[in-house]
């Protein structure tokens, strides 16, 4: 990923379909995707570690469907032959994937590669070693993904903003209120789940209030 291929801040949706409804509708999923594709939002990292390999497919490839026409892209989390054999855009790699480097063959062709990471040292040892286009650090702050668990906070954070030398997304308790001070931090955008659930039918005002809070933010720094 680039900045002329993304425009910055880029804003991601990462699913959970387990938190949009008591039934874990894959429906209901699809059309937050397409809402948030309609609002212009640029990565949706489809999340779904519990669905079959066919049904992770079907996801996938029902995702890409949707989105065609607009500029949202689909990646896969952790599965590289799921992301490929359904035509997403890309996928996003955790820390115990493949190494992004082992994807880098890939890229030529357009395929985006993201990875995950929790600390200063892990962003600095993989942005050196190359492969990964993006990166998403996280949880910044208390997340309901992860209950009881305080975040790395926004100190934290912004060190890791200094080491990566590609685009940094924030993801934990990420909110509009929040997005000033991400962006203040060195954040090349944002990435949530239950921000977007929240948002139900207005996810095009989320989106909106995002890109401001965090244009504010990034131009108090000029």
């Amino acid at each position: 990923m680039s900045h002329t291929m993304l425009d910055t801040p880029v804003l991601c949706l990462v699913t959970d379909r387990r938190r949009l409804t008591a039934t874990a509708d894959l429906r209901s999923l699809l059309e937050l995707i397409r809402r948030a594709a309609e609002a212009g939002v640029d990565l949706v990292q489809i999340r779904e570690p519990d669905l079959s390999d066919r049904h992770l497919f079907e996801l996938v490839q029902r995702a890409v469907h949707t989105t065609s026409a607009t500029r949202t892209r689909i990646v896969v989390n952790d599965r590289v032959d799921i992301a490929l054999a359904a035509g997403a855009a890309g996928v996003h790699l955790k820390s115990t994937s493949v190494p992004p480097s082992r994807v880098v063959a890939l890229r030529e062709a357009g395929f985006l590669v993201g990875r995950s990471v929790h600390g200063v040292d892990e962003a600095s040892r993989v942005t050196k070693a190359g492969g990964a286009e993006y990166i998403i650090a996280g949880a910044v702050f208390e997340t309901a993904s992860k209950p009881g668990q305080p975040g790395m906070g926004l100190d934290m954070f912004e060190r890791i903003c200094r080491v990566a030398t590609v685009p940094l997304l924030a993801i934990g308790g990420v909110s509009v209120e929040r997005a000033g001070r991400l962006a203040q931090a060195g954040a090349a955008g944002l990435a949530a789940i239950g921000a977007f659930i929240d948002a139900g039918d207005d996810v095009d005002r989320l989106a909106r209030r995002f890109r401001a809070e965090f244009d504010k933010g990034r131009s108090s720094l000029l």
